[in-house]
């Protein structure tokens, strides 16, 4: 089913990530995807860029397209002019794509100081902007467009405050919504209880929540999230279960199926970061019994 068919029928929606591929042939990142289609609704590919090396996520979307895929192009909207932003939201329709994810850069850098909030947020004013004229046909510029132009839009939410989402956090979201979009895109949950705290508060906007689920393998690489990326971001319990199990994999898939799990009854779907374990996705989805 159609992403977007999947959120007007209120189905729990799950979707999945890749990057654009830089040192492997195209063919084998679909090939690994081949274990799932048809058990996820969308497959995001975020825009790449690792110390100079660019990895072309609409060319990625595409070839997903070519082989019965839903692809989700993730663009960024804090370091794009407006007239680069609908280059490429047109480059990404002239190709066929229907679904548009949007972020700042680095989104899971975010803290509780007021700059780093305002980092994490989607420019919402530049978005509207360039989406506003493109659904009219027309280009910021004021040039006509040879075509209109709609995506199915999600955009990003900090989940981690809990019952005390900030008010700007909360305005940005009513923003988002005036805009147009369908689902909330939120940072990794690890915590349901505070996930389920969030979600009350959010539940007013009365648009679908996609949760992210990451996929830890072990507890090195949980405690690499923890010291890179966000510190606390996964609890020592995860941790400590990884570091003690004596078969590492069979505990990530059980930790993965109790939090999706619990999801299930929170929210409309997950999106799942599986961070370089395309290949074993499908055992975490019989696991959950996820499609």
């Amino acid at each position: 089913m159609k992403l977007k068919e999947a959120l007007e029928k209120r189905k729990f929606v799950i979707t999945t990530e890749v990057q654009a591929p830089i040192d492997e042939e195209p063919q084998e990142l679909v090939k690994r995807l081949e274990l799932v289609r048809g058990r996820v609704n969308g497959v995001t590919v975020p825009e790449l860029d690792i110390e100079g090396i660019v990895g072309d996520s609409i060319k990625t979307c595409e070839l997903l397209k070519q082989n019965r895929f839903e692809p989700i192009y993730q663009t960024t909207t804090r370091d794009k002019s407006r007239i680069q932003l609908q280059k490429d939201l047109i480059h990404a329709h002239e190709v066929g794509l229907e679904n548009l994810l949007v972020f700042t850069e680095d989104y899971r850098i975010t803290g509780d100081s007021l700059q780093e909030i305002m980092f994490f947020h989607v420019d919402s004013g530049k978005l509207a902007s360039v989406l506003e004229h493109m659904r009219e046909g027309n280009g910021v510029d004021g040039k006509e467009l040879p075509f209109k132009v709609e995506f199915v839009l999600g955009s990003g939410v900090e989940s981690g405050w809990g019952k005390n989402v900030p008010e700007l956090e909360m305005k940005e979201m009513e923003e988002m919504k005036k805009i147009g979009t369908r689902y909330f895109l939120t940072t990794p949950v690890f915590d349901l209880a505070l996930f389920e705290k969030f979600m009350k508060q959010v539940e007013t906007f009365e648009v679908p929540v996609i949760a992210e689920v990451m996929i830890l393998r072990t507890a090195g690489m949980a405690q690499f999230l923890n010291r890179h990326f966000k510190s606390g971001l996964v609890p020592d319990w995860i941790i400590k279960r990884l570091a003690k199990a004596t078969d590492r994999q069979k505990a990530s898939i059980e930790i993965f199926a109790e939090i999706a799990g619990g999801l299930k009854d929170l929210c409309q779907g997950i999106h799942i970061i599986t961070i370089g374990g395309d290949e074993k996705l499908r055992h975490y989805l019989d696991a959950a019994k996820l499609r």
